[in-house]
């Protein structure tokens, strides 16, 4: 394989995270810079939490900052369809052939069995699947799919000796196969799980190098096995740092802003926001820190990425934007910016509809709305804090409505309204105390334009931010108190959105 393919490949379950502009970032300078294409792939395949509007906003944000895709949804290209819900068919064909093989087997165990083994596998006592179904003959897991026996299809790993591969930036790495479980391939939906799916489309797709973030270092020898099944070269891997908060942790949106939405909507230039993430583990020989993407396409080689865990620091990123808005726009050339950004007449338009009924005078416009214009805004503790309620208790509330909210996508007014009839059921608080601390939190006063239109216009990302903030306002959480939120949170409601530690779906 002598032609550079690189491939972004996002889940649409959710937000769109800076981590996959990220990886998409340094995917297509690789590509370019090698003469190259990069494709865009849609890992749908977890059907329960998958949707169009996710997969919407994925392509509109990957759009805005100019990290347009040769290949993939819209576009089209040889290797197509570049969903995997289009490419079932593919994968069971796969599957199939590595049954007839057997280097693949039925299992047939219960999720209850499976449940058990997980929960053992928590508590320390067991180690994962234990095989059960490896050994049962050909003629018997035939008989019993026959008869309609649920059952998945699983991997045989191998069982004893060393995983060995090499990474760009790690050189080689081992594993033992002794800590590799036998990898549910096609799950019993019939849908395939990310680690089939992957790597039959990274080869039909001609990709030549993977670049990814770190976390999926433990899954590379599941899928290098399966490259060997299949009898495929693996492409070229590369797995970058991670994106790491100031405090050296995880980049995770409970302690900064990790939705493009948000960047887009708080203000921040496209160009600042590419240009930072290229500092991300990688530096311009000259040590210059304002670099437009041609300038870094120019000087690029991806084995000098380091592995130091980049840093993304929003005060950094802050004083990038404001470099780009004095030295790479005039009064003149800004003003077009602000129009198309917040100042035009639709969102001016839905901002007055919000505003109306709480205006005297023309001029109580301003002070009023200014919180539909801001990133974030003045935060009263004891102003925050619920009638009855302590500081913590209150912290609770306001945790329960991000879980809340993550699950609830675009927000109208009618899904705030039944989110917070619900809240005030489930936790026993009059709406109309209930409602006061989201007021100062979302608009930095007491008084306010109505909080479910108010909520509804500023949308998802912009809002669960607001009220992580005041969440950090009331004081410090420790891991122990979020624990215990959320599984109270999990009794009186249901499942809270998974936190995005997968920082881009492959």
């Amino acid at each position: 394989m002598t032609a550079v393919r690189t491939r972004v490949a996002p889940s649409p379950t959710g937000d769109v995270h800076v981590g996959t502009a990220y990886m998409a970032l340094f995917s297509r300078v690789w590509a370019k810079k090698n003469g190259g294409r990069f494709i865009l792939r849609i890992e749908d395949t977890d059907r329960a939490r998958s949707t169009e509007q996710s997969e919407k906003k994925i392509m509109e944000a990957l759009e805005w900052l100019g990290l347009t895709w040769d290949e993939g949804p819209g576009v089209g290209g040889p290797y197509g369809p570049y969903r995997q819900s289009e490419r079932l068919d593919i994968y069971r064909e796969h599957a199939e052939a590595l049954l007839s093989k057997g280097a693949a087997y039925r299992c047939f165990c219960t999720k209850e069995r499976l449940d058990s083994m997980r929960d053992a596998r928590r508590s320390g006592a067991g180690s994962g699947y234990d095989r059960l179904c490896r050994d049962i003959p050909t003629s018997e897991s035939d008989r019993r799919a026959a008869v309609g026996e649920p059952f998945v299809i699983r991997m045989k790993s191998p069982l004893e000796g060393e995983c060995v591969f090499t990474d760009l930036l790690r050189g080689e790495i081992r594993k033992a196969w002794s800590t590799v479980d036998d990898q549910v391939l096609i799950k019993g939906d019939g849908f395939p799980t990310y680690h089939l799916a992957v790597v039959v489309d990274d080869h039909l797709m001609k990709i030549s190098h993977i670049i990814r973030g770190e976390e999926w270092i433990n899954s590379v020898p599941k899928h290098v096995h399966l490259f060997s099944l299949f009898g495929w070269e693996p492409p070229v891997f590369c797995h970058m740092p991670l994106l790491r908060n100031p405090d050296r942790s995880k980049l995770s949106k409970r302690k900064n802003p990790t939705s493009i939405t948000y960047y887009r909507n708080a203000g921040y230039l496209p160009e600042a926001l590419l240009n930072y993430l290229g500092m991300m583990g990688w530096s311009m020989p000259g040590g210059e820190e304002k670099f437009s993407v041609d300038d870094m396409m120019r000087e690029f080689r991806l084995e000098d990425v380091t592995l130091g865990g980049p840093v993304f620091d929003l005060a950094k990123l802050r004083w990038l934007n404001a470099r780009y808005i004095r030295e790479d726009y005039t009064p003149e050339t800004l003003f077009p910016l602000l129009e198309k950004w917040r100042l035009n007449g639709n969102y001016l338009m839905e901002v007055t509809r919000v505003a109306h009924t709480r205006l005297e005078t023309l001029a109580d416009w301003g002070p009023l709305t200014s919180f539909f214009f801001a990133d974030s805004v003045p935060l009263d503790a004891e102003a925050l804090i619920l009638k009855g309620k302590t500081s913590e208790e209150t912290q609770k509330i306001l945790q329960f409505a991000v879980w809340e909210l993550e699950r609830q996508g675009e927000l109208t007014t009618e899904d705030v309204e039944t989110m917070f009839k619900s809240l005030s059921e489930k936790t026993g608080i009059k709406l109309r105390d209930l409602t006061r601390p989201f007021y100062v939190a979302i608009s930095g006063s007491k008084a306010s334009t109505p909080l479910y239109d108010s909520l509804a216009l500023l949308g998802s990302d912009m809002v669960r931010m607001r009220l992580r903030r005041a969440v950090d306002a009331l004081g410090q959480v420790t891991q122990a108190m979020l624990a215990d939120w959320e599984k109270q949170y999990r009794e009186s409601f249901s499942e809270p959105a998974p936190e995005e530690d997968i920082q881009e779906g492959s």
